[in-house]
């Protein structure tokens, strides 16, 4: 569990160097098949070394700064094959995007090196390499969403996946949550909210704490303390929540701050915005 907490806390620095990496890498054998290719055929063009590589980097670089656009895109527009057509018009229309605004960054790169070697970059007649590298982009930027929606997938089968039921009813509500779903590896059990020792906040997901094991859910800690804590549950921290029935001591700090510790040896912090009400509450 605590390499689970490990990648969770660094999740988005894996997940930007495993791109930058596949990028590094494809785009050098993309770069030294060129100049091999190139050097097979005897009426080929002539051209520097360092070519091939501006022309493939130049490329990657721009996807890799478009890459958060298409994150955002899938959160804005998730996936409904419900309302198909209505998607496809959205994501055409993204993928044309995609394309010019790869084609725009990456030309401008090449053009400023060349410049920068006393040398001139040309794109080439534009309608027609402009509908090349659309044919190309469009694979790419499919290519881009699946992997996504996979790796989303496989993660939140491996980490496994909590949501909150209420009380007699499927869906959630604002209280009287008393079980939580977990859905992992395929598999589906359940487990009593008051299970839970202590909450953190990560990102889009909070991690639930319970006994040694984490169990993420898609909410923020402000909405989840507000609908478990008839459960017992109170804010301590801008990024972690408490069961007040597992607190074993409360040890002030010089700072204002105190710590507390838990029954199972876990020491968390709690910040003077809310002793004030973590005192009401063990009353």
């Amino acid at each position: 569990m605590n390499k689970l907490k490990h990648f969770q806390k660094y999740q988005f620095w894996y997940e930007a160097a495993a791109i930058f990496l596949y990028l590094l890498i494809n785009t050098t054998i993309n770069a030294t098949s060129v100049i091999m290719e190139a050097k097979r055929q005897a009426n080929s063009p002539t051209f520097n070394t360092w070519e091939p590589f501006v022309w493939e980097y130049s490329s990657a670089l721009s996807i890799l700064l478009i890459f958060p656009a298409i994150i955002w895109l899938l959160k804005k527009f998730p996936l409904d094959w419900s309302n198909l057509r209505h998607q496809l018009k959205i994501y055409v229309f993204a993928s044309i995007v995609f394309s010019g605004t790869h084609v725009l960054l990456m030309v401008t790169m090449r053009k400023i090196i060349y410049w920068l070697q006393s040398m001139s970059y040309q794109f080439g007649d534009i309608p027609f390499e402009l509908l090349y590298e659309y044919r190309k982009d469009l694979w790419a930027f499919i290519v881009i969403i699946i992997m996504i929606k996979s790796y989303g997938f496989i993660l939140s089968r491996i980490q496994g996946e909590a949501s909150l039921i209420a009380d007699g009813e499927e869906s959630v509500k604002p209280q009287n949550c008393d079980r939580l779903l977990v859905k992992k590896l395929g598999k589906e059990f359940i487990i009593k909210v008051t299970d839970i020792e202590w909450l953190e906040s990560s990102g889009n997901y909070v991690n639930l704490h319970i006994k040694g094991r984490i169990y993420p859910v898609r909410a923020t800690l402000s909405r989840l303390i507000e609908q478990i804590s008839d459960k017992g549950f109170c804010r301590i921290h801008r990024s972690h929540g408490v069961n007040l029935d597992v607190i074993d001591s409360i040890t002030p700090l010089g700072s204002g701050d105190s710590e507390l510790k838990l029954a199972n040896g876990k020491v968390l912090n709690l910040s003077r915005r809310y002793k004030d009400g973590l005192k009401v509450r063990l009353v």
